[in-house]
């Protein structure tokens, strides 16, 4: 039997340019170098003896944190994907959910409604005689924010500390008037509407109104003397100010607000007496004047009639 020649198809032992011939029947402890391997050319297809090639596709890519979280939806859930399992029903997210509160369209309208009003109030800024109000309004709704009503009041007066003090240290009682009773035509306009959320659980709707109005309050003079007959005086009243409203069911609202009625008061002639002026109609003739800002604080719960309302849609 003849030798094969050297590089003709067989390499010379410890060459490292191919591997030798496995022995038939024998796959144990062999590893496959690649293509080249075992097609018995002398190229050199592999670097050395032992190294294994492990391809391209099986290098690890380094991970990416922005890809990671544009696969996902941000917060850790997988996003669907075609051919993939189907997505988390909704009650999965229960408890990631629970603690979001949908914040509700408005949910009180005041258009072609009317408002019924029963209000309370007192003196702010009189330190000799405090007046109490008891009154009522009757206000339409031209739209949701512009209104016009009427407004009626009667008072009840006390003298305060301050008048008795006066008229000891002075030994001259103070000069003072009380009303009896008012009107006046009111214009309501509401630019600010809110809501509020009570410990995360209960949403509390509100708003604020400005008002601005006209009208007449009656003034009467209280005497000196009380020998002397007192006198009245119907003064004209414009009034302003603002008020804040809480809705608590769909026709049914308080308020809390501020109002200044002005007004030029007539009061005694500080010089009256027996030889002067000691009818009401000469005292009123010459009586002093003087301008007046009656401030007030009121209180008052609306009823809304019609006592429901419905949203309309545009088609």
């Amino acid at each position: 039997m003849a030798k094969p020649k050297a590089g003709a198809g067989g390499a010379k032992p410890g060459s490292g340019s191919a591997a030798p011939a496995p022995a038939p029947g024998d796959d144990g402890g062999e590893i496959e170098m690649g293509d080249d391997a075992g097609s018995g050319s002398g190229s050199g297809s592999a670097s050395g003896e032992g190294e294994i090639d492990m391809g391209a596709e099986d290098t690890p890519k380094e991970g990416d944190l922005n890809a990671d979280l544009a696969a996902d939806g941000g917060d850790g859930t997988d996003k669907p994907v075609k051919g993939d399992a189907p997505a988390p029903k909704l009650g999965d997210y229960q408890l990631s959910w629970r603690d979001i509160v949908t914040v509700i369209r408005k949910p009180f309208l005041k258009l072609k409604r009317t408002e019924l009003r029963a209000m309370a109030g007192t003196t702010m800024n009189d330190n000799i005689v405090r007046h109490y109000a008891f009154g009522g309004e009757l206000s339409y709704y031209l739209t949701d924010v512009l209104a016009i009503g009427l407004e009626g009041q009667y008072y009840q007066h006390q003298f305060r500390e301050p008048f008795d003090l006066v008229a000891r240290q002075a030994r001259r009682l103070p000069t003072v008037n009380q009303y009896n009773f008012s009107g006046a035509l009111n214009f309501h306009y509401v630019p600010v509407y809110g809501k509020f959320a009570v410990l995360d659980k209960k949403i509390v709707t509100w708003e604020v109104a400005f008002t601005a109005g006209i009208g007449a309050l009656q003034s009467e003079v209280v005497p000196r003397d009380k020998r002397f007959g007192a006198f009245k005086s119907i003064l004209i009243s414009p009034n302003v100010g603002a008020d804040m409203r809480f809705f608590l069911f769909k026709s049914l609202t308080i308020n809390a607000g501020i109002r200044d009625y002005i007004f030029v008061d007539k009061f005694e002639p500080v010089n009256r007496s027996e030889s002067m002026y000691p009818t009401a109609d000469e005292a009123k003739a010459h009586a002093d004047t003087s301008l007046i800002n009656n401030v007030m604080f009121q209180l008052s719960v609306s009823l809304w009639l019609p006592t429901t309302f419905e949203y309309h849609t545009f088609r």
